[in-house]
């Protein structure tokens, strides 16, 4: 029974091909070309369409998605802060620091790695030495891409400073956070993948920090940029 169904379908599936074969004979060259012709149109349209519509789109979401900023708190630190999607993929919590980051198959994925350190000062604000050590520091170091930013982050004296780490083929961002009880470091290292995008996403994670503890005595004016 199995056998006569199994002969049937062969003869049926051999008689469809041989029904094809003499389709295809009976058209003429001229008509084989211009089938090729429409069908090659329709990929290239197909294509185009992608290029010009489709992938723009896609790669714009894709980006927004990679932005999009997800809380983070570690009441030890005494920090919150919202992360990048793109970087929040797993966290290593250690007693003194935290590292959060999104594995990479061949490494030198993104990642944020925060300490904290008691402020022995009590002051709320960096010395005005070690902030113009800071500010010339990629002068004097001859540094590449070495960026120094004195900014207010949250009501907290801040610094924010980016530089290239050749070793690692990555751009790292680093945020200093003063309190008067405690000074808090946040170091963002882009990765070797898509710099400009993992740059956007380091630095408006590290300007959301915001360090628990008693209020800063600042003055009004405090922020200050340097190149």
């Amino acid at each position: 029974m199995v056998m006569s169904a199994w002969k049937k379908v062969t003869a049926g599936l051999a008689s469809f091909g041989r029904s094809v074969s003499t389709f295809a004979g009976s058209i003429s060259g001229q008509r084989k070309v211009t089938i090729i012709i429409v069908i090659v149109g329709v990929i290239l349209l197909g294509g185009e369409y992608l290029a010009i519509r489709w992938l723009p789109g896609h790669r714009e979401r894709a980006n927004q998605a990679l932005l999009r900023q997800l809380p983070y708190q570690n009441n030890g630190l005494g920090i919150k802060m919202r992360v990048a999607a793109g970087i929040y993929g797993k966290v290593e919590d250690q007693p003194t620091d935290i590292r959060i980051y999104r594995p990479k198959l061949f490494g030198g994925g993104p990642s944020i790695t925060v300490t904290s350190q008691p402020n022995t000062t009590s002051s709320s604000q960096f010395s005005p030495e070690l902030l113009a050590q800071l500010e010339t520091a990629g002068v004097r170091e001859n540094l590449t891409g070495y960026q120094f930013e004195h900014l207010t982050l949250d009501q907290r004296d801040a610094v924010l400073i980016s530089q290239y780490d050749f070793l690692q083929r990555s751009l790292d961002y680093t945020a200093r956070v003063m309190t008067p009880e405690r000074i808090v470091q946040a170091v963002c290292a882009t990765g070797s993948a898509n710099q400009d995008l993992y740059s956007q996403a380091c630095d408006e994670s590290l300007r959301s920090i915001q360090v628990a503890g008693p209020p800063s005595n600042l003055p009004q004016n405090t922020d200050t940029a340097s190149n």
